[in-house]
């Protein structure tokens, strides 16, 4: 579905990402994973349109990504929560969500997402009337990725959906993750949060320094000298 290659980004003359080869294929949900600074916030935005990588190549089911203009990537099934979630403080829930389903194509099935995204989510259409801004990190979490789904997306990128959240927020954003993924949605998720990310990825990627360091399944990560080390404490 998702094929990045050999894929240079950066700001101005700092480059903060070297040579990335990446797939995400249909019905997958794929992990990036690595510590604060790696360059995962940077890759999300360069497959998000966001920023221009310098060299290298983006394809989603065929369509070159860098031929697209930022704002039509939307319109080729590729959907971003951002980090920090992003949302508009002072609108109310169901505005968020409106915002979501700005394209033509998705104004067309407005209902039938908002239904979607309610069944996912019954907190959020039972708190429809409220600002966004005064609900709780968790819930606004749930916006975020709601309004994200009002697209309809085939590739749902979720950029740190646990970052500043309570520890037991954290498990109920990735039992979130888990239902997205059984509705059949292909997920892209980089993550700091290497033990509980690997739990629901079929696959992941080790970013270090702007580079890939390591990739294979959940489990053989896992099994993964290194990533033990590192990252799970063992």
């Amino acid at each position: 579905m998702l094929e990045l290659k050999s894929l240079d980004a950066g700001y101005g003359t700092f480059q903060a990402l070297f040579g990335i080869n990446l797939d995400v294929r249909a019905g997958e949900a794929v992990g990036v994973i690595g510590p604060n600074g790696a360059g995962k916030t940077t890759l999300m935005r360069v497959i998000s349109g966001l920023i221009r990588p310098t060299r290298g190549s983006i394809k989603m089911e065929d369509t070159d990504v860098l031929a697209t203009p930022a704002h039509r990537i939307v319109d080729l099934g590729i959907a971003h929560v951002p980090e920090n979630r992003r949302l508009f403080p002072r609108l109310t829930v169901d505005d968020n969500l409106k915002m979501g389903a700005y394209m033509p194509g998705a104004r067309a099935k407005y209902a039938e997402r908002l239904e979607f995204v309610f069944n996912l989510f019954p907190r959020m259409k039972e708190r429809r009337s409220q600002m966004a801004g005064t609900m709780s990190g968790g819930e606004q979490q749930m916006c975020a990725i709601g309004r994200a789904l009002m697209s309809d997306p085939k590739l749902l990128l979720l950029d740190e959906p646990s970052a500043g959240l309570a520890p037991v927020v954290v498990q109920q954003v990735f039992e979130l993750v888990k239902r997205i993924r059984a509705s059949g949605l292909t997920v892209l998720i980089v993550e700091q949060n290497v033990q509980q990310v690997l739990k629901v990825v079929d696959r992941a990627y080790l970013l270090e320094a702007g580079s890939i360091r390591a990739s294979g399944t959940s489990e053989e990560m896992m099994k993964t000298d290194t990533i033990k080390q590192a990252y799970l404490g063992v």
